[in-house]
């Protein structure tokens, strides 16, 4: 070897060998962000287009997220998907979101608030969440539609968005590390899904009121709770269910259970329930999503 490139090669060979511990093993980060868990959000005129403060709430909502994903960043992590799953899923301002993510907007998915998951992230944030339709304490709480559905199963279970999210992420043995929200949203979810990191924004008093951290305080705490989150990665289990999972859905009105139940691979349980049973979570997710579709057209 000549001379010229010996040098060469071991200027290379010494650049390798010095890099930071750990910048080949980056973090990849998954993002599902809801906005009825904000600080400060405890009814549709924060939380719909129309409503005196959604415009406000945008800004508050793209904030928060955005304090998750400079924390993750600051801890390692090298790859961010976000999931914008509230409403019309077109809430996050694009300009004001950190600009080294990546964005999923609008509806239909397959996985709803979960789409793009898969087994390369290392871990899930949920940030905005609520609680279940069938918990009576938390603020805004329903199961991924207020207007039609009254509960959601599996295998028995009652879920919150993040439970039945959390089982998603589980299918790819991907774990959740953090949630934001009311108290009520964070305990509900831990007490199923496990030791994951609890962001309390606010405090419940009843379905439209409660008591509040204000922005700068709660972002604080969000940033907080994302870096003790990603210091739990290889520390977590996913929230797994095994095959075949059963899941039931009540509605607000008869008529979706009745005309759902035309269909062979549906059995109506009661006036108001359905039963619909999946290989997988990702068969039981595409079955929702199909439904709240479909249900969303029928009137009561």
């Amino acid at each position: 070897m000549k001379f010229g490139k010996m040098i060469t090669f071991l200027v290379c060979f010494t650049l390798i060998s010095v890099a930071p511990a750990g910048a080949e093993d980056g973090k990849k980060i998954y993002i599902s962000a809801d906005m009825e868990g904000l600080a400060g959000a405890v009814t549709m005129d924060q939380l719909g287009p129309g409503g005196f403060e959604y415009e406000k709430f945008r800004k508050i909502y793209t904030a928060e997220v955005n304090a998750a994903i400079e924390a993750a960043f600051k801890s390692g992590a090298t790859e961010i998907l976000v999931s914008d799953s509230h409403g019309n899923g077109q809430g996050l301002l694009v300009d004001e979101l950190n600009q080294k993510v990546q964005l999923v907007r609008s509806w239909p998915r397959p996985f709803g608030m979960m789409q793009g998951i898969d087994d390369t992230f290392d871990g899930v944030f949920f940030i905005g969440y609520h609680a279940s339709a069938t918990n009576s304490d938390g603020i805004r709480a329903h199961t991924m539609s207020s207007a039609h559905l009254a509960a959601v199963k599996l295998n028995g279970v009652s879920m919150s968005e993040a439970s039945f999210n959390a089982a998603i992420a589980g299918h790819f043995d991907v774990p959740i590390l953090m949630i934001s929200g009311d108290n009520t949203a964070t305990s509900e979810a831990a007490s199923l899904i496990g030791d994951i990191e609890q962001a309390v924004v606010k405090w419940a008093y009843g379905f439209h009121s409660g008591r509040t951290l204000l922005p700068t305080a709660a972002k604080a705490v969000i940033a907080e709770k994302a870096a003790k989150g990603m210091a739990k990665i290889g520390k977590l289990k996913p929230y797994t269910l095994k095959g075949p999972i059963q899941l039931d859905i009540t509605f607000q009105s008869y008529q979706p259970s009745e005309v759902l139940a035309y269909l062979p691979i549906v059995e109506r349980i009661d006036a108001r329930t359905v039963r619909y049973v999946g290989a997988d979570m990702v068969e039981v997710s595409k079955f929702l999503q199909f439904v709240e579709s479909f249900s969303a057209d029928l009137k009561p």
